[in-house]
């Protein structure tokens, strides 16, 4: 079974998507256009994951979206890092339709300062969701990745899920700064990887396989295949490619589809019960 770690849908009303580079994606993105995509690229199952409206009632609509739609196994929702009353939040999201499938918490950590993730209020937040038995995902810029090792060694009983690598700079051949900030992050176990999103950090127009496969070819080196996980990143991959083809690129890349980067490492992390 292949499992598709990352992808969203949205309406092209979210705020985000006003960026005029990102026209092309600036659509409503339903479970039938999911269906259809991975349909063609022989995917499974996915994660839904928090597309940045940040808001609870985004969260309770993707839970009741996946509660009715078998391909959707777990969704990573959005909640916010500093509110005092997390545990209160994320009972209410389990209270709800769909609340089972509810795996990982997300805040939007990019959009913050580089040491937010070594504020006591926000590691009290990852601790309550550590505490719910939740993964903490984090979307992070490349100059918040030593906070990211910081946050994992100081809360080894919570797993954390880092997205997009840590969004290398591709595109302007960032990968020894990257990776130099990469390695503290790899050596906490409790640190898990996506291998997404990728195409989205490299030149949108110009980018080929090669171009990722440094980047690719460091997280194997540096987390082995077995704390890695394949995401499509989709809808977001549109700006630069389909998604049949960023799956492909990531297969040649990886000599094939390894097991556990398909999909045994997700449903070990987010505890996918899959029928």
């Amino acid at each position: 079974m292949i499992i598709d770690a990352h992808q969203h849908l949205w309406t092209a009303d979210y705020a985000w998507l006003r960026d005029p580079s990102l026209a092309r994606i600036r659509r409503d993105y339903t479970v039938d256009d999911l269906r259809a995509v991975i349909g063609a690229a022989g995917v499974d199952r996915t994660v839904l994951v928090e597309a940045g409206r940040c808001a609870a009632a985004e969260t309770r609509e993707f839970l009741s979206t996946a509660n009715d739609t078998p391909e959707i196994a777990g969704v990573v929702g959005w909640a916010s890092l500093l509110d005092p009353l997390l545990a209160v939040t994320i009972d209410a999201y389990r209270a709800g339709p769909g609340g089972h499938l509810l795996v990982g918490i997300r805040d939007q950590v990019q959009a913050e300062a580089d040491d937010f993730l070594d504020r006591p209020r926000v590691r009290a937040g990852l601790a309550a969701v550590a505490d719910a038995g939740l993964v903490n995902e984090l979307v992070v810029r490349t100059a918040q990745l030593p906070s990211v090792a910081r946050a994992a060694a100081a809360l080894p009983e919570s797993t954390f899920v880092l997205d997009h690598l840590g969004k290398p700079p591709i595109a302007a051949g960032g990968l020894h700064g990257w990776r130099s900030l990469l390695v503290p992050v790899a050596a906490r176990p409790n640190v898990i990887a996506k291998l997404s999103g990728l195409v989205a950090e490299a030149d949108w127009a110009t980018w080929t396989p090669a171009d990722l496969k440094p980047y690719v070819d460091t997280a194997v080196d540096l987390f082995g295949t077995d704390r890695l996980m394949f995401g499509s990143d989709w809808p977001v991959l549109e700006v630069a490619a389909g998604y049949t083809e960023v799956k492909e690129a990531m297969s040649d890349l990886l000599g094939g589809l390894p097991a556990d980067v398909f999909g045994g490492t997700a449903k070990s992390t987010y505890h996918l019960e899959l029928m």
